[in-house]
Order: C-alpha cells, then sequence, then structure tokens
C-alpha cells in the first residue's frame, strides 16, 4: 500500500507521482503458490527427459544443484532485503531501490523486467507444446498439419485480456486451481510404472546418450525452471505483511520445486533408458498412471507459470515508472498509471502482453528459454553481489529482520559468473555489458542519490578498518618483514611549495604509508575548521591529479611546535605507528631553519626518523640523478639513506634516474669503507653498480663542500646525513646549510637502525 511519505522519502525515488494503493490483502499463500507454480512448470514436463537424456542422472542432478547454488543464495538475500525496510508494489525492484536507491534498482528492475515479460512468451509457447495429442488428432483427421504458434497466440492475447478485465483476485484464485492439477499429475507420474521394452536394466546415474549437447546448453534450457522463485515477489504491493510473506513464500517454494526436480529426475532415470528419453518429449505419459494427465498438467503449469509473470511484470514496469528510471519523462508518466482503489498496472500490462506477443511469434521454447536464462542469472547474480557487499558494509540503516550469511551471498554471486561464462561467454559479456550502460545513465540522472559508491564506501571502511585492527595487533612481528616507511610531513607552506608534497608521495608510492598534513597557525574555533575542511578537499584534489596514495589532512595549532606534537600522536593510516617524519623549509629562507630545527630535535626525540627537505626553486630538475653523500660521521644514517634513494627512483617519475654513491672519509679508511658499503649493497639488491660507487677523500668540511660542488652542483636531488649533534639549537642552521652548491636536499637522521639484507 502507498502512500505520500512512502514514495516521497529517501528511498530512491526521484520525482514520482503519489499514488494511493490499497491492494489486495494477500497472505502468504499467493506468494507461494506464484512461486511453486512458476517453478513446476514447462521445463519440468517438457525438458527434464531431455536432461536426464543427455547429461545423465547424476548431471541432471548436478543441474538441479549448480541452478539452486543460484537460487537459494539469491532467495535469501531477496528475502533479507524484503525485510530491510516497508515493502510495496514493484516486487524485487522496490524491494532493491528502496535499500539501494535507483541507480542499482533500477539496473536490476529494467533486466528483471523484461525477463518477466519475455516469460509469459516462454511459458504460453509450453502451453502451446502440451496440446500436441489434438495437433495428431487435426492432421490424421482433417489433414491439416496445426504450428502451435495458431494456439499459443491467441491464448496468449486471450490471458492478458482476462487479466485486464479481472485483475489479480482473478489470476490468485486460477493459481490454486493450477496447484492442484500440478499435484495430481505429479502424483500420477511418481506412481506410475513404464512399460517393460523401454526401461533400463537398473537405475545407471552416468547413462546417456552418445552425442549430446554439453553440460553448458543443457543447463542453459533447463534453468529457467527454478527462476521462478521470486515470481510472488511482483504481488509486493497486495500483499498484507509482506515482510513476513515473502521470506516464506520464496523460500518454501525454493525448497519445494527443488525436491520435485530431483524425484522426477530419479523417476525418469528409473523408468526410460537415455535414447528413449531423448526420442520423445512427452516421455512421461509413457510413464504416468494416466497419460493424459501429463498434458493437463503441463498446461496447467505453462498457464500458470504464464499468469504468475503476467501478475508480475506490469506491477515492475508500473513502479520503474513511478520512479522515473525510465528514459523519457512521458513514458514514466504513462506507466505509472492505475486503475481504481487496487491501482492496477493496465497500461503496464498492455506493454508487457505486447512484449510477450513478439517473443511468441518468433521462437520456440529452447530460444526463449537461452534468452531467459541469461536474463535471470545477470540478475540474481547481481543481487546477491549487492547483498554480499552490504553485509560488509554495515550500514546502520540496513537492519533487516531476516539474515542471510554473507558467505551464501558470496557463493550466488560466483556461481551466476560461472554459469554466464559455461552458458556463452559472448552473451554473458554483452548482458554485463548492458547493465552496465544501464546503471551509468540511471547514476547520471539520479545524481546525489544512493548508488553503488556508498555501499563500496562502507565495505572499504569495513575493510580498512580490519586491516589496521590486524597490522596493530601484528605490529610486534613487523621488523621481521623489513624496514617500511611510515612518514607523516607537516608543512605551513603546502599550498605554495610543492616539493614536500612530491618527497612524500614518492617515498609513499609503493613501499611505504605518508600522510600529509598542512598547518594552519591560530587557535581552534569552529569556523576555522569549516575553512581547514575546505581546504583538505584542495589537497584530495591534488592527490587523485598527482595520483599520490597518501592520506591528506589539516590541523590547526596556535605554534609549529605544537603542531608537530600532535602529529607524532597521530596514530598510522597503515594501523602501524609512523615511524618518521618529514619536514621542510626553503633554502631561501633561512630564517625557517630554527622553527624546522625545534621540530626535529621534538621528534628525535620521541624516536622517530627525522627527514627534512632543503627545497628550492629548482624543483628536483629532470628528476634523472641522485647524489647520496656519506660522511664518516653519518655512516649510521647509510643504510636509511640508500634505502630511500631506492625507494624514489621506484617512482614512475624517477624511472629514469641513476643513483650515485659517493663514500667521503679519511683517507686511510676510504677503501675498507667504502667496501662496507658496496657489501651492503649487494646484499642488498640495491640498483647501483659498483662504478657508481665513488670513493672521495675529505679531510674538512671545506674539502667535503668543494667535493660536492663539483659533483652534484646539478644533481636533481641530494640526499645527506645528520647526527644527533646537528639538530642541537647551536648546530642546527649550520648543519642545514651544508652543501651550498646543491639544489634540493633531503637530511636523513635516522633514529631506527635499520639493516639492508
Amino acid at each position: 500500500m502507498f502512500s505520500d511519505a512512502a514514495l516521497k522519502s529517501g528511498s530512491g525515488s526521484s520525482g514520482s507521482t503519489s499514488v494511493s494503493q490499497d491492494g489486495h490483502g494477500f497472505g502468504t499463500a499467493p506468494v507461494f503458490l506464484t512461486s511453486v507454480c512458476t517453478i513446476i512448470g514447462a521445463i519440468l514436463f517438457l525438458r527434464f527427459g531431455y536432461a536426464v537424456a543427455h547429461v545423465g542422472l547424476w548431471g541432471s542432478l548436478a543441474i538441479i544443484a549448480l541452478g539452486h547454488l543460484v537460487t537459494i543464495p539469491t532467495v535469501l538475500a531477496v528475502s533479507e532485503i524484503a525485510t530491510n525496510r516497508r515493502v510495496a508494489g514493484g516486487g524485487a525492484y522496490y524491494i532493491v531501490s528502496r535499500s539501494f536507491g535507483p541507480s542499482i534498482g533500477g539496473t536490476i528492475g529494467i533486466t528483471l523486467y523484461l525477463a518477466q515479460a519475455i516469460s509469459i512468451a516462454f511459458y504460453m509457447v509450453a502451453f502451446a507444446e502440451a496440446l500436441q495429442p489434438i495437433y495428431g488428432w487435426v492432421a490424421a483427421t482433417y489433414d491439416l498439419k496445426l504450428d502451435h504458434r495458431w494456439v499459443s497466440v491467441p491464448f496468449t492475447i486471450l490471458l492478458i485480456t482476462l487479466m485486464l478485465t479481472k485483475g489479480a483476485d482473478l489470476g490468485v484464485w486460477g493459481l490454486w486451481a493450477v496447484s492442484a492439477i500440478l499435484a495430481v499429475s505429479i502424483g500420477v507420474f511418481l506412481l506410475g510404472e513404464a512399460p517393460k521394452e523401454m526401461q533400463p536394466e537398473g537405475l545407471n546415474i552416468t547413462a546417456r546418450i552418445e552425442g549430446g549437447d554439453s553440460f553448458g546448453t543443457v543447463f542453459a534450457v533447463c534453468f529457467p525452471a527454478f527462476t521462478g522463485m521470486i515470481a510472488g515477489l511482483g504481488l509486493s504491493g497486495d500483499l498484507k505483511n509482506p515482510q513476513r510473506s515473502i521470506p516464506l513464500g520464496t523460500i518454501g517454494a525454493t525448497v519445494a520445486g527443488m525436491v520435485i526436480y530431483a524425484l522426477v529426475a530419479v523417476k525418469l532415470a528409473q523408468s526410460a533408458t537415455p535414447a528413449e528419453l531423448a526420442a520423445d518429449q512427452f516421455v512421461m505419459t509413457k510413464v504416468a498412471l494416466w497419460g493424459p494427465a501429463i498434458y493437463i498438467g503441463l498446461g496447467a503449469a505453462a498457464l500458470s507459470s504464464a499468469l504468475g509473470s503476467i501478475l508480475v511484470a506490469p506491477r515492475t514496469l508500473q513502479m520503474l515508472g513511478r520512479d522515473n528510471v525510465l528514459p523519457f519523462s512521458q513514458l514514466n508518466r504513462l506507466m505509472e498509471r492505475g486503475v481504481g482503489q487496487t491501482q492496477e498496472p493496465v497500461i503496464a500490462t498492455c506493454v508487457s502482453g505486447a512484449i510477450a506477443v513478439v517473443f511468441v511469434v518468433a521462437g520456440d521454447v529452447d530460444f526463449i528459454a537461452r534468452i531467459l536464462t541469461m536474463f535471470f542469472i545477470v540478475t540474481y547474480g547481481v543481487l546477491c553481489a549487492v547483498s554480499f557487499l552490504e553485509h560488509f558494509a554495515g550500514n546502520p540503516s540496513y537492519r533487516p529482520t531476516f539474515h542471510s550469511r554473507w558467505y551464501l551471498s558470496l557463493v550466488g554471486t560466483v556461481m551466476c559468473g560461472l554459469m554466464m561464462i559455461q552458458i556463452n561467454v559472448v552473451y554473458a559479456a554483452i548482458s554485463i555489458f548492458l547493465m552496465l550502460v544501464v546503471y551509468l545513465g540511471l547514476r547520471h540522472s539520479h545524481k546525489g542519490q544512493r548508488d553503488l559508491t556508498a555501499i563500496f564506501q562502507g565495505t572499504m571502511f569495513q575493510l580498512t578498518r580490519w586491516l589496521q585492527i590486524t597490522l596493530q595487533k601484528n605490529r610486534g612481528a613487523s621488523p621481521e618483514g623489513g624496514w617500511r616507511p611510515s612518514i607523516v610531513g607537516v608543512t605551513r607552506f603546502g599550498e605554495r611549495r610543492l616539493g614536500h608534497f612530491d618527497v612524500l608521495r614518492w617515498i609513499c608510492h609503493r613501499h611505504g604509508f605518508g600522510h600529509f598534513v598542512q598547518f594552519f597557525h591560530g587557535d581552534y574555533s569552529f569556523l576555522d575548521e569549516i575553512e581547514a575542511r575546505m581546504h583538505v578537499d584542495e589537497l584530495i584534489q591534488r592527490t587523485e591529479v598527482s595520483r599520490a596514495g597518501i592520506f591528506v589532512d589539516t590541523l590547526i595549532c596556535p605554534t609549529f611546535q605544537l603542531a608537530v606534537a600532535h602529529t607524532l600522536q597521530m596514530p598510522g593510516i597503515s594501523g602501524l605507528p609512523n615511524n618518521s617524519i618529514l619536514l621542510e623549509f626553503d633554502r631561501d629562507n633561512p630564517d625557517e631553519i630554527n622553527e624546522v630545527g625545534q621540530g626535529a630535535r621534538l621528534a628525535a626525540n620521541s624516536l622517530f626518523n627525522v627527514l627534512i627537505l632543503r627545497s628550492t626553486k629548482y624543483r628536483f630538475g629532470y628528476r634523472s640523478s641522485i647524489h647520496v653523500w656519506v660522511t664518516e660521521e653519518n655512516l649510521t644514517n647509510a643504510p636509511m639513506m640508500l634505502l630511500l634513494a631506492y625507494i624514489i627512483v621506484g617512482h614512475p617519475e624517477w624511472r629514469r634516474a641513476e643513483i650515485q654513491l659517493f663514500v667521503c672519509f679519511e683517507s686511510v679508511d676510504t677503501g675498507r669503507k667504502t667496501d662496507r658499503l658496496s657489501t651492503w649493497m649487494r646484499e642488498g639488491r640495491l640498483p647501483i653498480s659498483a662504478q657508481n660507487v665513488t670513493s672521495v677523500s675529505c679531510s674538512n668540511e671545506k674539502a667535503l663542500e668543494e667535493e660536492v660542488a663539483h659533483r652534484s652542483s646539478q644533481v636533481d636531488l641530494v640526499i645527506a646525513g645528520l647526527v644527533t649533534e646537528n639538530l642541537e639549537p647551536e648546530s642546527v642552521a649550520q648543519a642545514l646549510q651544508q652543501y651550498e652548491a646543491a639544489n634540493d636536499v633531503l637530511f636523513v637522521h635516522s633514529i631506527e637502525r635499520i639493516s639492508i639484507d
């Protein structure tokens, strides 16, 4: 029953017209009957002998099992979704769209509607085949060969006319009558016995005809038999208590159908040889106690299935129109119209009937069955996938009273994908592509409403939370896996100087984790926080443009030193604690050195590795060369310096870069310590060849500066070391102004003892 509030609420409806729908107030029985009468349909009577003949009893039971590995998870997923929100008309489409938005719901709804409309044709063609004895009698008596379409087309039109004039009440009363006929027909078959001449010698579960159809082909023909389990969802707007009736009716029908199909398959294998089964599609008439009961059962099953489909399809189309899912506004207004207090979908019924008539004229049972199979499988696969993702998203608004299990939804998703590939790879690709096109179109026309993005965000949130907790629990074992940079960079000049941001994204491109913090000076206030949030959006855009895999944030503090203190206490985004801090200053602004020095001392005292970038307008030049300068006093920093150089040249922007190592010791120790560093690089598999290692004799700082000026003045990046004494207030300015002739310099002070192995 619709209400204005329900249609205008944040349920995924966009501009739908307010409609009052009282419905018929049905209970659980119509849901069960609609579903079970669609399941026990034409395939059971016409094609299950074919299945046993071509793939054997074992293969037929496998088809039943595989089919239900698709349908049972789908039933459970739909039943769960149906109990999440108030359910109105529109069946599976309404249920999904109200939980997951019009983009997802509309994509499923359009595909499902087409399958439902084509189903009408499928069952009416099967009904025409049920009259095979009459065709034989006419041919023998009047020498007139009748085409099945002479029956299927008029009866399709008659059925549509009855639905237009009598409505859903007629359909439900008809379902009761058909169910009784089906029960009698199946009972007559199961209790019957085949003639001795056609019976096999014992039960052989693998017996089948030579050169029969493949398992995929047989599955494609038989799968529509199992798709009726959610047919009853189309009555959702006419149910008194849909949240109870839908789970009970659909699950009950699915279980009943599975048992009946298994019994029929075993009975067929016991009663006739594969050759007999393949030769006569009406072989069940030879087994039954009374043969005509099978024709009557087939006709009743086909009519009931068609009746179920014509009850469901127009209501799905009507709701698609109400939610403006169809491509044209006038078409939406036309399809949403209902007649009378129960809002019978008269126009939608006419459209569905027209589609059915086209397919009745165009195809036979097998042709339509293959089309239906692909439509249904792709629809069910999406339903199971959405249910699986919603389980992990942990959305508080998703509160179903009936709960499925995430692994069942995953099994349904995987099985749908495998079956689509098994049946026809090309058709599978086309089906997925068409659904993707529909989804993107609906997402564009329903901007700002819930779609797959929201579900994926929730799923990623849960996955990230789990990963962070897991990593944190196991952080004690992290040294065994080698050192990995987890760096937090803080600067007040992030908008005007990009070198600091670039170094962080290069280091954290693949091997590390980066957290970039833009510092704003001042006391915290709500207005300042809003402004800072706007800067975060700008930083996020920068990460997208530069493809930086780092986390960005802002921080408002009275002083830079306090900002560093806050930054050092931030949790690592990887689930592990940060181990390094990256600071920066401009070589042309030496006044910044003291501030950076204070932050560096605070970080070093907190046992953080310290990286300080001295940036210039050179902006790393052509990114083709990195020089690493190792001196006697900063030898302990060498492993981290070499490792950082290796990590940086691994970034695509540095892919042409070469690393050169300069070992600058007193002449007595130069050769020995150079060999030591060469051993590190060889055993650590660093991409620095022996010819790129140069020993330089430097007896004092002046000599070092001369060597740097001579060798590294045109280099894109210089990596140098800092010792604890260099961070003291009286020496930090001098230390950070070393290597004066070089351009951009990254100073490294390693607290951790890193081994390169």
